[in-house]
């Protein structure tokens, strides 16, 4: 039950899913790299959370319109069920978040510039 609430609270926001392939080494160093816990914990995570799904796997409900995702991971800005943009590929923890900020730039009522540190 709690997890229906969670999914339809969700489906109105925006999301940053990342298409995931069993097997796939950038896919790999992306988790081991950032990961979905220290993600979500950061900025760019209370603005667009990051949801994981396997390429292969039947698509949500609220993810039905998003399509041509071939190569993994690709990471596709949502906003109540549109692609806003997407990432095909990890080119590396400092290049990933300057993407993703550009990204959510690009949400609607982005009237503020995100900035990121990367401490490496």
């Amino acid at each position: 039950m709690l997890f229906l609430c969670l999914m339809s609270l969700s489906v109105n926001a925006a999301s940053l899913v990342m298409f995931d392939r069993k097997g796939c080494p950038w896919c790999a160093k992306w988790h081991a790299e950032i990961g979905v816990k220290a993600y979500n914990a950061g900025p760019e995570g209370q603005i667009a959370p990051l949801r994981v799904l396997d390429v292969a796997s039947p698509r949500p409900k609220d993810l039905k319109d998003i399509g041509g995702v071939v190569g993994t991971p690709t990471f596709v800005l949502v906003e109540n069920g549109r692609e806003i943009d997407r990432l095909v590929g990890y080119p590396g923890k400092q290049v990933f978040f300057g993407r993703v900020l550009l990204m959510l730039d690009k949400l609607s009522g982005a009237d503020r510039k995100y900035k990121t540190i990367i401490v490496q």
